[in-house]
């Protein structure tokens, strides 16, 4: 059986393709899932997407039409899929559950420390030769508050290190993490996390509670000086009103590895091209945001731990068996 991958980077492609080494042939594919890509899956019984996959209701009639049975999402999130469709066309969804959380929690902290410590303009100025030091003022971590949103298994990761930094522990979940209690966690409502917060990261799924969880409110509840950084899911920011506080001259820096209209966009080269998305383009031009293109998870450690889940789950399908990666069981 031969399986299409759709959204395959060129760093991923030969750990794909050996890992499916003597299993099954796969064709691995550059572009993205979409409307557009959608008809090339026809006559796969089996895809692989990325995590900017469209997998809305029009993709997957077309990939219920073309033969499609099982789709093989290399991804935790699944935000991007009607799940309801789905299983209304009796395709099989399988998702990664899990993978190393310390490449996303890891990354979060690069975003953190490179606005604090203007690392991007320090590197910029000294390969042009200039050596001073005006405007690169940071300040310690040690002794400040973080505001963690979200305690699973990132969150902790993330909130081992702040406390290695000697930081005071804010969160906020649904429920308490004894594994961050225990480390000196207190958990408070998001106001005072705001409030309070000289740095806040997101580490929430993306959900239609939590769509937008930072909005215009919450922005200007938070200290002018405070760091915002957001490594889990573009939605969770109304990045139009963080424009709006960012002009205003609030926040000491924001470091954003995701953005709510990203599809189309991340993981592309539009160096020649240009952007027609005004929000962006006017985000990238503040100095004290970095923004990345999505590439928290991608390490050697997290991308092998994905390609093998995904592995496991074609395996799963083929064996009909299930596991806790299924989101929509085959009919």
């Amino acid at each position: 059986m031969e399986i299409l991958a759709f959204g395959v980077q060129s760093d991923e492609k030969p750990l794909i393709e050996k890992a499916f080494e003597g299993l099954h042939d796969v064709r691995c594919l550059d572009v993205f899932l979409n409307r557009d890509t959608a008809p090339i899956a026809a006559g796969y019984e089996i895809v692989s997407t990325s995590v900017n996959a469209d997998l809305g209701s029009q993709v997957l009639q077309t990939l219920a039409t073309g033969g499609t049975q099982m789709i093989a999402q290399r991804s935790t999130g699944f935000n991007n899929i009607d799940l309801e469709v789905a299983e209304r066309l009796a395709l099989r969804v399988a998702r990664v559950s899990y993978y190393s959380p310390y490449s996303v929690a890891e990354f979060a902290w690069t975003l953190a420390m490179a606005v604090n410590r203007r690392i991007i303009r320090a590197a910029s100025r000294t390969r042009d030769f200039d050596f001073r030091l005006d405007g690169l003022l940071g300040r310690d971590m040690r002794g400040r508050t973080v505001g963690v949103l979200g305690t699973g298994k990132i969150g902790e990761a993330f909130t081992r290190i702040a406390h290695g930094f000697g930081m005071k522990l804010l969160g906020w979940d649904v429920a308490e993490n004894p594994a961050c209690v225990e480390l000196g966690m207190e958990y408070v409502d998001k106001d005072r996390l705001f409030a309070e917060a000289d740095l806040i990261s997101l580490h929430v799924p993306l959900l239609p509670s939590t769509q937008h969880i930072i909005d215009e409110a919450a922005l200007k509840a938070m200290k002018d000086d405070a760091i915002l950084v957001n490594s889990s899911r573009g939605g969770l920011i109304d990045t139009a009103a963080l424009v709006t506080e960012l002009r205003a001259g609030r926040f000491l820096g924001v470091g954003l590895d995701v953005y709510e209209a990203e599809a189309g966009l991340f993981f592309l080269d539009k160096s020649l091209e240009g952007i027609d998305d005004d929000t962006l383009a006017r985000l990238v031009t503040f100095p004290n945001v970095v923004v990345t293109s999505h590439q928290a998870y991608y390490t050697e450690d997290a991308v092998g731990q994905i390609i093998d889940a995904t592995v496991k789950n074609v395996t799963d399908y083929l064996a009909r068996r299930h596991s806790e990666n299924v989101l929509v069981p085959r009919a």
